[in-house]
């Protein structure tokens, strides 16, 4: 009994499928009608002018990567060796590596060998664009 009931059910189900009962109480047959969702359109950002290139005259190792800082701003150096703005979790131990080191500037390393922007252009130090080297500050 069991063998041909089973089998009577899922044909009923599947002889089922797509019919409806109408507001005047018919039963119709109407297909089932799969619909693919609108597909996602991803526009990618604008390029941003990044502006003059930031460059950090000095650098310091923190046990991670070199960390340098022009104006208020702390840079890292990145894959291909261009200067990148930090991000919040990279400053946040960095900050942690400084409050043991807070002598970090005075022993900072001459930034003389990354001074390549994205494009590949040299960046002069700061302090020979004013006019003055360092050296004579001392």
């Amino acid at each position: 009994m069991r063998a041909i009931i089973l089998p009577l059910t899922a044909g009923g189900l599947v002889l089922a499928a797509g019919c409806v009962v109408e507001p005047n109480g018919r039963v119709a047959f109407q297909p089932l009608v799969v619909v693919a969702p609108a597909p996602v359109v991803y526009a990618a950002p604008s390029p941003v002018d990044e502006g003059p290139a930031m460059i950090p005259d000095d650098y310091t190792w923190d046990g991670y990567e070199y960390v340098g800082l022009v104006g208020g701003q702390y840079f890292y150096l990145g894959p291909g060796h261009f200067w990148l703005a930090m991000e919040p979790f990279r400053l946040e131990r960095f900050h942690g590596w400084e409050r043991g080191h807070g002598d970090w500037r005075n022993h900072a390393i001459r930034n003389d060998r990354y001074r390549h922007d994205r494009n590949g252009h040299l960046q002069p130090r700061r302090d020979v664009r004013a006019g003055k080297d360092r050296k004579d500050e001392h």
